[in-house]
C-alpha cells in the first residue's frame, strides 16, 4: 500500500482547555482491566493520517525512535492522507491487516465503535495519575463514545481566519480592528481582492473548499448563523434550515458575480506547503486556517505581519468557529499487542513528548498545564486559538456520520459549482444522510 503523509489536525472543545477542576468520568463495570505493562520488545504498526512533513519528520525520526529504545520494541509508523484513510482502514480490516494502533478524527469513532473496531481505554485511562487525568480531562472528553474513552486525542485544533495587515492598510482598513461579523468579512474581502484583465490575482477571502475542508467551512458558517448539523438526538440532519441556506448562499458568494472575492475554487491550499500558501505568495488576504499552520507560516516568514481574527457571528447567529479536540490515537480491537499499544499512547501523551508533539507541528496542547509554558504565553497565535475556544463547535460524534458528512460535502460542492440551488443541496443531503442517522441513532 502506498504511504504518504498529511497533517494531524481538526475536531471536542477547546474552550474548556482553558479551565481547570475537570473531573473525568469512572469506568464501568463492563470496561476490561487496563492492558498490562507489556514485556520489553514486541512489534506494533501505526496508521497516522497526515501529509504534513514537520509532523512526519518528528515523529518518525525522534519520538518512534526514542519509543523504540526506551521499549526495546519495533514500530511500523504508516502516514495516510486523511482522503484515504478510511477507506485503507476499511481495506484493512476487511483483510484482516489493519494496524495495532491508528489515527483519526474524533467524529469517526463512533462508526469504527458500531462496527467492534475499536478497544476500549477508559480503565486504562482511569490507570493514569489523578493529575495526568485531570490535565487532560478536556481534550479527552472529545473521544468518549457513549461515555466510553475510544480515542485518545493528541492535540487541539480549530479553524480561524488569518489577514495580512499590511493588505489592511493598504487596502485602507484598519488591522487593528479585524472584522467581528461574517457580512464585515465579506465587505473587507471586496476591498482586499485585486483583479487583472477580469480575473482575480489576489483572493480578498478564502475558506477551504476542497473534499471535506468544504464540509468544514459550510460548518464554521452555519454555526455561525446559529444552525446545527443534526438535531439533539442524533438521529436526523439539522442543516437543512434557514441558517443552513444562508451560510452556503454566503459560501457561494465568495465565487460567483462580479463582486466574487474568492479564486481557485477546490483548491487545497490549507494543505499546501507552507511556502505556497496563499498568505506567503500574496495570493490572498484572508484565509482560513488551523493553528498548526498557522504557526508554521509565521515561523517561516517572521516579517510578515500576519494576524488572527476570532469568531464571528452570521446573520442573527452568534459568534462561532469550527474546532475542538483533534485526531487522536485508537487501538484495533483485533490487536495482539494491545499492552504496547497502550504504552504507545501513554507514551505520545505523556507530559514531555506531548509538548515535544504539539510544539514541533505548532498544535494546541491537549494538557491544561500547558497554558502556563513559554510556548502558549510566546505565541500570539496559541493565545488567540485560545481567547477563541469558548466559541469552538465540532462535528457530531454520532453513527453514520461520516457516511453523512460525506453526503453533505457532496452537495455543498454542487452548489458551490452553481449545479444547485443552497436549498436544493441541502434538501438532496439531509434525505441522504437520515437514514443513515436513524440507522445509527
Amino acid at each position: 500500500m502506498s504511504t504518504s503523509k498529511k497533517r494531524l489536525a481538526r475536531s471536542g472543545l477547546i474552550a474548556a482547555a482553558v479551565t481547570t477542576a475537570l473531573v473525568m468520568t469512572g469506568c464501568s463495570a463492563a470496561e476490561p482491566a487496563p492492558s498490562a505493562t507489556p514485556t520489553k520488545g514486541g512489534t506494533l504498526s501505526v496508521w497516522f493520517p497526515g501529509t504534513n512533513q514537520a509532523e512526519i519528520d518528528l515523529v518518525t525520526k525522534k519520538i518512534v525512535p526514542a519509543f523504540e529504545k526506551k521499549t526495546g520494541s519495533t514500530v511500523t509508523v504508516t502516514y495516510v492522507d486523511w482522503n484515504n484513510i478510511s477507506p485503507k482502514l476499511n481495506a484493512a480490516f476487511a483483510a484482516g491487516t489493519a494496524p495495532d494502533v491508528f489515527g483519526h478524527g474524533p467524529a469517526a469513532a463512533a462508526d469504527f465503535v458500531a462496527n467492534g473496531r475499536l478497544e476500549p481505554l477508559t480503565s486504562d485511562v482511569a490507570s493514569m495519575s489523578a493529575s495526568d487525568r485531570k490535565d487532560t480531562a478536556t481534550a479527552f472528553a472529545g473521544g468518549k463514545v457513549d461515555g466510553t474513552q475510544y480515542l485518545i486525542p493528541l492535540s487541539m485544533t480549530g479553524n480561524l481566519l488569518m489577514y495580512n495587515a499590511d493588505d489592511f492598510t493598504a487596502a485602507g482598513l484598519d488591522p487593528d480592528k479585524p472584522p467581528t461579523t461574517w457580512e464585515a468579512v465579506l465587505a473587507d474581502a471586496k476591498k482586499l481582492t485585486k483583479r487583472e484583465n477580469g480575473s482575480i490575482t489576489r483572493s480578498g477571502l478564502l475558506l477551504p473548499s476542497q473534499p471535506i475542508g468544504r464540509q468544514q467551512s459550510f460548518a464554521t458558517l452555519l454555526f455561525a448563523a446559529g444552525g446545527k448539523l443534526v438535531n439533539s438526538a442524533g438521529t436526523a440532519a439539522a442543516f437543512n434550515s434557514s441558517a443552513g441556506v444562508q451560510a452556503l448562499n454566503y459560501m457561494k458568494s465568495l465565487y460567483t458575480g462580479p463582486d466574487a472575492v474568492s479564486a481557485n475554487l477546490g483548491a487545497d491550499y490549507a494543505n499546501a506547503p507552507i511556502a505556497q500558501q496563499p498568505l506567503v505568495l500574496g495570493t490572498a488576504s484572508m484565509t482560513m486556517l488551523p493553528s498548526t499552520t498557522m504557526q508554521q507560516i509565521i515561523a517561516a516568514n517572521p516579517d510578515k505581519d500576519l494576524r488572527v481574527v476570532q469568531p464571528t457571528s452570521l446573520g442573527s447567529g452568534k459568534p462561532a468557529a469550527f474546532g475542538g479536540a483533534g485526531p487522536g490515537l485508537m487501538v484495533n480491537a483485533d490487536s495482539k499487542q494491545k499492552a504496547l499499544a497502550w504504552q504507545f499512547i501513554d507514551y505520545m501523551i505523556s507530559p514531555s513528548v506531548s509538548a515535544e508533539y504539539t510544539q514541533g507541528i505548532g498544535a494546541i496542547p491537549i494538557r491544561a498545564s500547558a497554558l502556563s509554558t513559554d510556548y502558549v504565553k510566546n505565541s500570539a497565535v496559541l493565545k488567540a486559538f485560545l481567547k477563541a475556544s469558548p466559541d469552538f463547535m465540532t462535528n457530531p460524534n454520532v453513527g453514520g456520520w461520516v457516511q453523512v458528512r460525506d453526503q453533505l460535502d457532496k452537495q455543498v460542492e454542487q452548489a458551490l459549482q452553481g449545479a444547485t440551488p443552497a436549498k436544493d443541496a441541502l434538501t438532496a443531503a439531509a434525505n441522504a444522510s437520515n437514514p443513515i442517522l436513524k440507522a445509527n441513532g
